[in-house]
C-alpha cells in the first residue's frame, strides 16, 4: 500500500508544477466540447468509435514508449508496482487522447 501512496504523491507534485499547463489543456477541452456540443449535427454516437480507437492505440503506443523516456526498459519491470504505474499511466494517455478526440470526431461525423 505503501508504494501506491508514494506514486499518488509523486503525481500530486508533479501535477502542482505543471497546473498551469493541466488548467489551459483543460480549459481548451471544455471550450472544443461546448463547440462540438452546440454545433448543430454533432453526432456523439458516431464520433465514439473513432475516438475509442485512437484512444486505445495511444494508449498501445504509451504502453511501449513510457519506460524510454523515463530512461528504463520493459525488462526492469520486476514489480507489480513497476506495471500497475505503467499501465496507469498508459491508460492516462488513451484516456487524454480519447476525451480530445471524441468531440472532433463527433463534429466531423455531422449528419447531412
Amino acid at each position: 500500500m505503501y508504494e501506491i501512496w508514494l506514486v499518488m504523491n509523486i503525481v500530486w507534485e508533479i501535477a502542482l508544477g505543471l497546473w498551469p499547463v493541466l488548467l489551459a489543456g483543460g480549459l481548451l477541452w471544455g471550450v472544443l466540447v461546448a463547440t462540438a456540443w452546440r454545433r448543430p449535427g454533432t453526432r456523439w454516437r458516431a464520433g465514439l468509435p473513432l475516438a475509442l480507437g485512437v484512444g486505445a492505440g495511444v494508449a498501445a503506443l504509451a504502453l511501449v514508449l513510457v519506460p524510454g523516456w523515463t530512461q528504463s526498459s520493459l525488462s526492469e519491470m520486476g514489480y507489480w508496482v513497476d506495471w500497475a504505474n505503467l499501465l496507469a499511466l498508459a491508460g492516462g494517455f488513451g484516456a487524454v487522447a480519447l476525451a480530445w478526440m471524441w468531440p472532433l470526431a463527433a463534429m466531423r461525423r455531422r449528419s447531412r
